[in-house]
């Protein structure tokens, strides 16, 4: 039976994701700041599910995962969900500092400690939800699109540094387009907005086919591949 861990399971794609998961017959050890929705998915499978508070900005937050993972028993599949966004066109201080601190710190101090456990091991398969704001600088998100190209990068270093450790294990950067959460809500009107239910089962399929790098979807696969092309001295004067 497969043990997956998925921090930031209370709502969104975490949530989607862990309700698949439990589907197809995984015990899962779950994980968010609020636990209200965590029990809902205990309820669920009671005998599959184990519920913890963990609030990735927190220093005690790799013991709290270690406690998970021991009461699980194991873990073959951490998937790391867990993080915030927000447009700050003004460069809002807290705003910004937010956001480096949870795409940034938590998600280091997260992925480093599923990196150790899984290299105790052996082997393992780290899979995270990024985005496709790491490919450009997008000025009305600095701080987001920063971290998540941080992201972006970060999971390639780890996954050659296992290789040369001989270390089986594997990485999955999930990069969707807009979803449909309420992350985005009340925030700005999206184009191109995914539904969660079917980015949740393009998720599932990218981390069981082990990809490397997942862009979801289609549309957002063209779009981002044509920013990549765009020059610095147009990227710069193009109106977001």
């Amino acid at each position: 039976m497969k043990r997956a861990v998925i921090i930031g399971a209370s709502s969104g794609m975490g949530y989607e994701v862990s309700r698949l998961l439990l589907a197809q017959g995984y015990t899962l050890g779950v994980a968010a700041r609020r636990e209200d929705r965590l029990l809902a998915l205990k309820q669920e499978a009671p005998d599959r599910v184990e519920v913890a508070t963990i609030d990735v900005t927190a220093d005690d937050a790799p013991v709290r995962l270690r406690e998970l993972i021991n009461r699980l028993g194991g873990m073959d599949l951490y998937f790391h969900v867990s993080g915030i966004g927000k447009q700050n066109r003004t460069l809002t201080e807290d705003i910004e500092l937010n956001t480096v601190n949870t795409n940034g710190m938590g998600f280091t101090r997260m992925i480093g400690e599923a990196y150790r456990y899984f290299a105790e091991r052996g082997k393992g398969h780290i899979a995270a939800l990024t985005s496709i704001a790491g490919t450009k600088g997008l000025g009305p998100a600095p701080s987001y699109s920063a971290t998540k190209a941080m992201q972006n990068v970060y999971l390639q270093a780890l996954e050659q540094q296992a290789r040369s450790r001989g270390l089986d294990i594997h990485f999955t950067d999930i990069r969707p387009g807009f979803v449909d959460t309420d992350l985005l809500k009340g925030d700005f009107h999206y184009p191109m907005m995914l539904k969660p239910q079917a980015v949740a089962r393009d998720i599932v399929k990218a981390i069981q086919n082990k990809r490397h790098v997942k862009v979801i979807d289609w549309k957002y696969a063209i779009l981002t591949a044509m920013w990549r092309r765009v020059p610095r001295y147009i990227w710069r004067n193009i109106k977001l």
